[in-house]
């Protein structure tokens, strides 16, 4: 899952990516074009059962991102703005944040 939120007084927005930990194993990485392709860890949150990552994006925007889970399984948000082809025979998800 995606949330947005949108500042009236800012050009960024504010991105969660959520994923519920019942779908996946003991660790979660989120890998994205705006992290330089280099994994960050989500944090897992007991009492929503979800591994989250908060961050800021710029606004009128588009990234590409995935889920690394247990250093050796991607999965797709399956709530993404869109999907691209990643060159790898494979999608990425795309997060938009035009409002």
């Amino acid at each position: 899952m995606i949330n947005k939120r949108f500042f009236k007084t800012k050009d960024e927005v504010e991105v969660t990516f959520e994923l519920a930990a019942e779908e996946v194993g003991q660790s979660v990485a989120i890998v994205a074009d705006f992290l330089n392709w280099q994994p960050a860890e989500m944090k897992k949150v007991a009492k929503s059962k979800t591994y989250k990552f908060k961050t800021r994006l710029p606004k009128d925007s588009q990234f590409e991102f995935r889920y690394l889970v247990d250093q050796d399984k991607w999965l797709n948000d399956p709530e993404a703005d869109q999907y691209q082809p990643n060159g790898f025979g494979e999608d990425n998800s795309l997060v938009s944040t035009y409002q």
